[in-house]
């Protein structure tokens, strides 16, 4: 199955706390790339992205509140086209199980993740953000059917 993902992606950023710094930083330097797409944010990290880009930001929960559920739901209805996620590997997180299922849930729709600043620089920067991109997205068609679940 391919879903259409339009010119103007609707793009989750999310952060945790020792690489706020880092994404507030990255987003400075990409908010003309920005400013064309859909931002969406977790607790926190979506108030400062939305003061220092000055553009509206959606918000959600706070991570370990249920913000990164919140965004992978929104993936899951299909309204999110990508997420840059600065995680810190070298700080354990108590909501670990919840931002495992979130890129799950990436990794399940197919859906582009950057985890660090190089990959985001690398997804901002492709052709492919500013233009129309039809996704392979897997058909769970017969998965629903084994499990006789009709979606």
């Amino acid at each position: 199955m391919q879903l259409k993902n339009p010119a103007q992606k609707h793009i989750a950023l999310v952060a945790h706390d020792n690489k706020k710094k880092d994404l507030l930083d990255w987003v400075k330097l990409n908010r003309e790339a920005l400013t064309m797409h859909v931002l969406y944010a977790t607790g926190t990290t979506g108030h400062l992205l939305g003061d220092a880009l000055g553009l509206p930001v959606t918000r959600f929960q706070s991570g370990p509140l249920g913000g990164d559920q919140q965004i992978g739901a929104k993936i899951a209805e299909g309204a999110i086209d990508c997420i840059v996620f600065f995680w810190d590997p070298l700080e354990p997180q108590p909501h670990d199980p919840d931002v495992k299922a979130l890129l799950r849930i990436a990794a399940v729709w197919n859906i582009p993740v950057a985890c660090n600043w190089a990959t985001a620089d690398f997804m901002i920067t492709s052709p492919l953000m500013a233009a129309e991109y039809v996704r392979n997205v897997p058909d769970f068609k017969e998965h629903l059917e084994r499990f006789g679940t009709k979606g």
